[in-house]
């Protein structure tokens, strides 16, 4: 009979959605092959031998499958782990009952939506960090804060490996392995997909069967999803032709443009030190937040990217990503820079911001670089505080009102009326002295 033990969580939301008042849950299953598990630890398996693994779960065909293979190649106990960073409840359900089925020991489940926007998300809107012009890097912020739960909890299960259940062609596998190596470099890492020779879905289907795990019994689809609660990805199908146009049923977080409401909507976001605090005045957690921006944004289908991406493996692929509250923020967060910051400070943030992004998608969140460039992207946006005004329409996201208790736009000096600060008259000197070197080119061109 399985256990269940629960543990409430010990922070309290402040003015939380609905949609996030549940509780955090650690789940520590038990089942009748946890004796035949304690025999296997005497025995290797077919390549090697392992004690414990945390496996990254998520209940679907695939890391079902992993569960019985590594313990047979391995002769390994079985730790499932399951992070909660906004995927929806949907996908939550029926977990335990999966990884008992699957033969896995133990599943532990967390919560890591606030931790995963507070500490992963808002670093990266702060900095601006957009990936090769559209990319806002729903999964690449996603997996070192999963990564570094599994870390935590192999620590606590006294685990020596982890294992992940992505593909060898795509991002992924290396976000996942670069944040193990750097929070703990002696874990063992276990990838399938690297090794078995289980090459696609009839296949694990065949391998379930044969070690008695029910094969899940949900709708396949034909797109290959990741979501979270920054975004939603979708890839394959007929999307693997950059020609073809997405269906319109495909997409999931936001209604066809066409079909959003003829009614415009405002929506003011308060920021303070360059970070999102408030939407119309309303003070909200991080997770909280975003949940209330997806929404409003979601109904007036603001978000939607499609483009051809460069794979940090070397392979371009196409993807689609719906991001309606990021996109929100995204706008507000640069639009109030432009009243806080300077040119030179506006060139240099824009410029780290790329490679910041390209840390970030490249799997280095752990990397010193990018912690050291975010320590500069803190301090640049200290007096980044104020207020956006947006007013959202058919898929458009519009600036229509910005203001700044640290603004450094002065209306008596921008003013076209005549102003005591600024005298007109000086604008003939710089102009001089700006345009000397250019000046002079022409003066030795043309022989003067």
């Amino acid at each position: 009979m399985a256990q269940l033990k629960t543990f409430p969580s010990s922070y309290a939301y402040p003015a939380t959605s609905p949609s996030l008042h549940r509780t955090v849950i650690r789940a520590v299953v038990r089942n009748d092959t946890e004796t035949e598990i304690s025999e296997s630890k005497k025995v290797s398996g077919l390549r090697g031998k392992l004690n414990k693994v945390v496996l990254a779960y998520s209940g679907g065909l695939d890391t079902s499958v992993i569960v019985p293979w590594l313990r047979e190649n391995y002769g390994c106990d079985v730790v499932c782990f399951t992070a909660d960073v906004g995927q929806g409840i949907k996908e939550l359900d029926g977990l335990e009952a999966k990884a008992k089925a699957s033969g896995a020991s133990q599943l532990v489940v967390k919560d890591l939506r606030e931790e995963f926007v507070s500490d992963y998300i808002f670093p990266c809107l702060r900095a601006g960090a957009v990936y090769e012009r559209k990319y806002l890097l729903g999964t690449s912020m996603a997996r070192p804060v999963i990564a570094k739960a599994m870390v935590d909890v192999a620590k606590e299960v006294g685990a020596d490996a982890v294992s992940h259940g992505c593909t060898g062609k795509g991002n992924d596998q290396v976000r996942f392995e670069l944040t193990f190596f750097a929070l703990n470099p002696k874990l063992n890492v276990v990838a399938p997909w690297r090794e078995w020779d289980i090459t696609g879905r009839e296949d694990a289907i065949e391998y379930a069967k044969k070690h008695n795990v029910p094969v899940p019994v949900t709708k396949k689809s034909i797109y290959s999803r990741d979501r979270n609660l920054w975004h939603l990805s979708h890839e394959g199908d007929i999307l693997e032709d950059p020609a073809n146009e997405p269906k319109k049923d495909m997409y999931m977080m936001s209604v066809d443009p066409e079909d959003a409401p003829s009614q415009a909507e405002y929506v003011e976001i308060g920021i303070e030190s360059g970070l999102p605090v408030s939407v119309d005045g309303k003070r909200l957690s991080p997770a909280s937040l975003l949940a209330e921006l997806n929404e409003v944004g979601g109904r007036h289908g603001i978000g939607r990217i499609d483009m051809v991406e460069n794979r940090l493996v070397g392979m371009k692929s196409r993807g689609v990503y719906e991001t309606p509250g990021g996109t929100i923020l995204f706008t507000a967060v640069r639009e109030l820079e432009s009243l806080t910051l300077d040119r030179e400070t506006i060139q240099v943030k824009d410029s780290l911001a790329l490679k910041y992004a390209e840390l970030v998608y490249a799997g280095r969140w752990f990397d010193p670089l990018r912690e050291s460039m975010d320590a500069f992207m803190q301090k640049i946006t200290e007096t980044t505080s104020g207020s956006v005004t947006l007013k959202l329409y058919k898929g458009s996201v519009t600036v229509t009102g910005r203001k700044s208790p640290f603004s450094l736009y002065r209306q008596d000096i921008s003013s076209f009326e005549s102003g005591q600060i600024y005298d007109q008259a000086d604008a003939a000197g710089f102009i001089r002295l700006y345009g000397l070197p250019m000046r002079v080119r022409a003066m030795l061109e043309q022989g003067i």
